[in-house]
């Protein structure tokens, strides 16, 4: 039995095996992301009651038609991958560049567009930071990252980024002119079924335009920035404000939901307080 004070290391995983792992860049081709897409999607859509999001009209009003694109998020779990996937995939038709440690023992991901990141040192990670940005060069990938490196407990605070965010950033300033970020806070909370729903907010565009910013200071900028998004949306969602959201998708309420729901309109009391 795994002790719960144990479930959350500061350490990456990489560094704790200590093995010098090659790396992999994604491998996608048009029947591998067909595969991907719908087997991410199940897998969703068979744990989650629904998928929801708002703020996407951004992606296309804010950041300019020609600059590749950042977007960061916490990383409570395991299922926070797949949202990434389909939130590239299903909402902005993008394919997702996302950097995991460990792909060597799960390589099939990268057909999904998972390329491998070996944290054991600095010098060991410049393969992925520099694929990153070139990956970022064709403007179908979103590079998908969670800036924090570690998966860290659910709703924790403050967010503590690592620099690496920024130094990808700057180095496609340099390649590109400018690049664009974007924060994606994602909850999973229990709302009208015995299943989660999984609930998605996309902030305001970031442009970075200087190839040179303090990597310090700018890296604790973008995780205020994610920080007060993620507490903004889990504030409208603790207050039952939960107006705004588009649907992915959405599962059909069980019957005896849908009996307690008939139940409730007609004014009639149940056991459960709905």
């Amino acid at each position: 039995m795994v002790n719960l004070e144990e479930l959350y290391s500061a350490v990456p995983p990489t560094k704790i095996r200590n093995i010098n792992e090659r790396f992999l860049p994604a491998q996608t081709s048009p029947f591998w992301l067909w595969v991907a897409d719908r087997y991410f999607y199940g897998m969703l859509e068979k744990r989650f009651h629904g998928f929801y999001y708002k703020g996407a009209e951004k992606f296309y009003i804010q950041k300019e038609p020609d600059t590749p694109i950042i977007m960061y998020a916490p990383h409570f779990n395991w299922w926070d991958g797949m949202v990434g996937y389909n939130i590239c995939n299903r909402i902005f038709k993008k394919e997702i560049r996302l950097m995991i440690e460990e792909l060597n023992r799960f390589p099939l991901i990268r057909r999904g567009g998972a390329f491998s990141v070996n944290k054991k040192s600095p010098q060991a990670s410049m393969k992925a930071i520099n694929y990153a940005v070139e990956a970022m060069g064709d403007l179908n990938n979103i590079l998908y990252i969670f800036p924090e490196g570690i998966i860290k407990p659910p709703l924790h605070r403050p967010f503590e980024l690592q620099t690496g965010i920024t130094y990808i950033a700057e180095k496609a300033v340099k390649k590109y002119g400018q690049v664009a970020l974007m924060p994606v806070a994602v909850n999973y909370f229990f709302l009208r079924d015995n299943r989660p729903e999984v609930l998605v907010e996309f902030g305001d565009i970031i442009h970075l335009t200087n190839d040179k910013p303090d990597r310090k200071e700018y890296t604790h900028y973008l995780g205020t920035i994610l920080e007060e998004l993620c507490n903004k949306q889990f504030d409208d969602i603790r207050n039952g404000r939960l107006s705004g959201y588009d649907t992915l998708f959405e599962s059909k309420l069980r019957w005896y939901r849908q009996i307690e729901q008939w139940l409730k309109k007609s004014g009639m009391r149940t056991n459960s307080g709905l």
